[in-house]
């Protein structure tokens, strides 16, 4: 963002690009009435206008206090293209992004076993399959983790429906070789409830984490979202399968539509926590909007992070309120003062702060929770790494150490005190893999789309595909601009398909 304005009601500038012809324009982002809009103007489409974040109170607060100099990061030592068009033109990634890939994706088909109205990524709604080479594949894995300062540790394997590639555990295995570190599958869950020998499969091979699509316990936001009315008995057969295989990190990802699913949102926490042994976290995605819409409708469409968290505050009876959150950068100073302690390099998380949100819960013996917020001043914690942090670049480094123990007198539990401590001796990734493990996460990320795009959030993204032209792109310019065209180059058409396999589009090869 480039201008600012002091005054009463919230005013700033940044850039977005036209939903029809994807030019570059400004973008003013006001407040009215107690939530954030944008409005953008093309010389040739006229105004567009959407809501940014449905609470202002809470957009300023974050803007505040995480939007700042310190939580943006400065890019790849080694970016993979010029800059010739600018962004969001340019994604390989070019020397304008500022954050390194925290997570990498790779889509290793766009077949599917399913045909979700939502969808628009599947063979059957694009008319061709793009599944690309296994070594293809190898060198996209290859390409993340040539990455620096920072080399991608971090890979999720997407489609369509992954697993409906049978060599899916060797690329996990492949991962894991090229030093990935932690590997997760997305899946819709079917083949893993109906075979669960693949899916020990995938286990040994070296998955860490399995990414549930998650709507709800009830069969009418299936039938919606999905297209289906079967669905429920089929996600809780594949965590009982994880339960028998030993997987003991299942994240349940809920696409979020309003009127449709987001009365759900309590019990989808409540079933975490019923399922705790086996779900690590709740992921809430609000649905991206296509098409074309006018103003009025878009502001009853729209459903942004802040509501989210509004809906969750009510479901919960308070349990979770709206100032237990955090933004998705909150962990950046953590990063900066493990640096310092270890002095090795650690990921920075220096994303945009309205770009995701997420808190942790812990669950008592009684099945009861509270937020981690109750439990410690997550502020202070965040501040004293800070302090490690400006410590160290100033020599002081037995300073810092000092520093980093004043954390032991913020907490008021065992389990925090044993948080600290593990975060001195084993470094934050460890400690972090076992917090999680006493906690449930529950996170939302609102990717964006050609209604809503903001450049700025576009550059400080950390969330990038890998694709087989090698390039590393960020996650929203990749499903709003780019996805389409780096398809086509690498697609065969369905009856191709077929006649070299033998099989049918959604059937597993």
């Amino acid at each position: 963002m480039v201008e600012a304005k002091e005054q009463e009601k919230f005013e700033i500038y940044s850039t977005s690009i036209c939903p029809v012809c994807q030019r570059r324009i400004p973008m003013r982002i006001y407040e009215e009435d107690g939530v954030i809009y944008l409005e953008k103007t093309c010389p040739e489409h006229k105004e567009f206008e959407d809501v940014y974040w449905g609470d202002a109170e809470l957009y300023k607060w974050f803007f505040k206090n995480w939007y700042t100099a310190r939580y943006v990061g400065d890019g790849l030592e080694n970016p993979h293209t010029g800059i010739m068009k600018g962004c969001p033109y340019d994604c390989g990634l070019c020397p304008q992004h500022k954050t390194h890939t925290v997570l990498g994706i790779i889509d290793v088909t766009n077949r599917c076993n399913m045909a979700c109205p939502i969808c628009f990524a599947y063979a059957g709604a694009s008319n061709y399959v793009y599944e690309p080479s296994y070594s293809q594949i190898v060198e996209m894995i290859r390409n993340l983790t040539s990455n620096k300062p920072w080399a991608c540790n971090s890979l999720q394997f997407s489609g369509g429906e992954p697993t409906l590639r049978n060599d899916l555990p060797d690329l996990i295995r492949e991962a894991k070789k090229a030093g990935i570190r932690h590997v997760e599958v997305n899946s819709n869950g079917l083949r893993l409830a109906e075979d669960k020998e693949y899916f020990r499969t995938l286990k040994k091979a070296g998955m860490d984490t399995l990414y549930l699509q998650f709507d709800g316990l009830r069969e009418e936001p299936c039938r919606k979202l999905r297209g289906r009315t079967d669905l429920v008995p089929i996600k809780e057969k594949v965590i009982e399968n994880a339960r028998e295989i030993g997987l003991k990190s299942i994240v349940l990802v809920v696409t979020l539509a309003k009127n449709v699913n987001d009365k759900d949102l309590g019990s989808i926490i409540n079933y975490a926590v019923k399922n705790r042994d086996v779900v690590r976290c709740v992921n809430i995605q609000p649905i991206s909007m296509a098409g074309r819409a006018r103003k009025e409708e878009m502001r009853e469409m729209r459903i942004t992070i802040p509501d989210a968290i509004k809906l969750i505050e009510e479901q919960t009876q308070g349990a979770i309120t709206r100032w237990d959150w955090r933004p998705v950068n909150w962990p950046v100073p953590v990063s900066k003062g493990m640096e310092i302690l270890k002095s090795r390099t650690y990921p920075e998380f220096t994303m945009h702060p309205m770009c995701g949100a997420a808190t942790f819960i812990v669950v008592e013996d009684d099945g009861s929770y509270k937020p981690i917020t109750k439990i410690i001043d997550v502020d202070k914690f965040a501040n004293t790494f800070w302090e490690v942090y400006y410590a160290g670049i100033r020599g002081e480094k037995t300073l810092a150490k000092t520093k980093l123990l004043n954390l032991l007198s913020l907490a008021k539990s065992d389990l925090i005190r044993g948080l600290v401590k593990n975060v001195v001796t084993k470094g934050s990734y460890e400690a972090l893999g076992e917090l999680m493990y006493k906690m449930v996460m529950i996170g939302i990320m609102h990717f964006q789309d050609v209604w809503n795009m903001d450049l700025d959030r576009v550059q400080k993204c950390a969330i990038h595909y890998a694709t087989p032209d090698g390039k590393i792109r960020s996650f929203c310019t990749y499903n709003s601009l780019h996805r389409n065209d780096v398809e086509k180059q690498f697609a065969v058409s369905i009856s191709e398909w077929t006649s070299k396999t033998g099989r049918k589009v959604n059937e597993p090869v």
